[in-house]
């Protein structure tokens, strides 16, 4: 029986609109979109097409789901 993946967290978007993603307590790094998400994921093991990542169950997404990466300029 193989270990389930850590859960991995997508923050919301910071003022360039990249959302820093973290996983077991690790800092994976910055995505600007969901190509870099599923770049970053690919890195710990984790092969998830872009389609899967707005509904696996091991993505909790703050401030906003996968449609969200920058914020309306003021």
């Amino acid at each position: 029986m193989t270990a389930d993946p850590p859960p991995v967290t997508v923050a919301p978007p910071n003022l360039s609109g990249g959302r820093s993603v973290h996983t077991d307590g690790t800092t994976l790094g910055l995505a600007h979109s969901v190509a870099d998400l599923v770049d970053l994921l690919s890195t710990v093991g984790l092969e998830l097409g872009p389609d899967e990542v707005a509904t696996t169950r091991l993505i909790h997404w703050q401030g906003g789901g996968p449609a969200v990466w920058a914020e309306s300029p003021p």
